[in-house]
């Protein structure tokens, strides 16, 4: 009996041995799938007949397939440390007349445009300059919460200042 309970546990120890625990959340070898924040900088919307004003960047390395992307602008500050970011799509109610902050993305790029009522050459405060936060949210997540809210969005996903790097440095990573 006990030759049989020792070939038993032996057995056992050998199956259990080459069990495997929970998959983890689908990604790619060597990139990243968690939450990430870039910055573009001082950029200029540049002017194109076919599109307008629009700011165009390519994603490198491109996200997944359902990675969700929230850009914010920066419409100003309320002193040298503290931003103030609204989310865009974004409507803004001028003397001039609307103009409206939008983008698309894809994978592998977006594009973020400003079109409007009016001349919006007449307004280059509006087209040059500009500082955007780009922040990447891997599908997986499904939170409810108010994403128009840039600080809420970055606690919810684990993202400080330390974490924001400019646009240029994703490209290297």
């Amino acid at each position: 009996m006990k030759k049989i309970t020792l070939i038993l546990a032996f057995i056992g120890m050998i199956t259990l041995q080459s069990c495997e625990g929970p998959q983890g959340v689908p990604g790619r070898d060597g990139v990243s799938v968690e939450a990430e924040v870039f910055e573009l900088r001082n950029v200029n919307f540049g002017f194109s007949n076919q599109f307008g004003y629009s700011i165009y960047r390519e994603l490198i390395p491109p996200i997944l397939n359902s990675d969700v992307l929230l850009i914010y602008r920066m419409d100003g500050t309320i002193n040298s440390s503290t931003p103030i970011w609204q989310q865009i799509p974004r409507t803004l109610y001028l003397n001039q007349g609307e103009l409206d902050y939008d983008f698309d993305f894809s994978r592998v790029d977006f594009t973020i445009y400003a079109g409007g009522t009016y001349d919006l050459g007449t307004t280059p405060q509006f087209l040059n300059n500009q500082t955007f936060r780009i922040v990447i949210i891997p599908g997986y997540f499904s939170a409810k919460m108010d994403y128009s809210n840039y600080d809420q969005v970055m606690e919810m996903y684990g993202l400080t200042e330390a974490d924001v790097k400019l646009f240029s440095e994703r490209i290297n990573l």
